[in-house]
């Protein structure tokens, strides 16, 4: 996927192409690209870390690869094989004009990995009314804790963050 002029670098990747919008439209093939987010990864050691079989992984990694979200990164010879890592083409994907079929599959994957978290989490959804200003206040305060959050070294675990702010329809 070629990268928009405005980029600033290869870390961010602007979803465009009905081929993307459709790889993001399943809930495995989003665990997968958060998987790959933490580095390289073989199809074995996401399946095991996904909790689904090798088969699944494998079809799934090569609908994300023909949409150019992911590549591989290299292999490595191992007892009877070769194993290949994978490896997003970026950071961070932006899609710039969400289709509820990737929403209901982000929602989708992010749901499974509640379930599977080791330990308890946060899900929290309110509806206050705002006044436009006052919302376009929180977004941007809500994308400045987000943005400004700091990583702790590796090793350390990794935790999912979702935050959305929408209006009603109707309202």
């Amino acid at each position: 996927m070629s990268h928009q002029p405005d980029d600033p670098d290869d870390s961010v990747q602007r979803i465009s192409t009905s081929l993307q919008h459709t790889a993001l439209a399943h809930p495995t093939r989003q665990r997968l690209l958060f998987a790959l987010s933490g580095g390289p990864s073989t199809i074995s050691r996401l399946a095991a870390r996904l909790g689904v079989n090798k088969g699944s992984v494998s079809h799934h990694l090569g609908a994300l690869r023909e949409a150019g979200l992911i590549q591989e990164a290299g292999t490595r010879q191992v007892r009877g094989g070769t194993e290949r890592y994978y490896r997003r083409t970026a950071e961070r994907l932006v899609v710039a004009q969400p289709r509820a079929e990737g929403t209901a599959a982000l929602f989708g994957a992010v749901a499974q990995e509640l379930e599977r978290s080791p330990v308890g989490h946060l899900l929290t959804l309110r509806h206050i009314r705002l006044s436009p200003a006052k919302a376009a206040k929180l977004a941007k305060a809500l994308a400045e804790l987000v943005d400004g959050a700091e990583e702790e070294p590796d090793g350390e675990p990794v935790h999912g963050l979702l935050v959305t702010l929408y209006q009603q329809a109707g309202t």
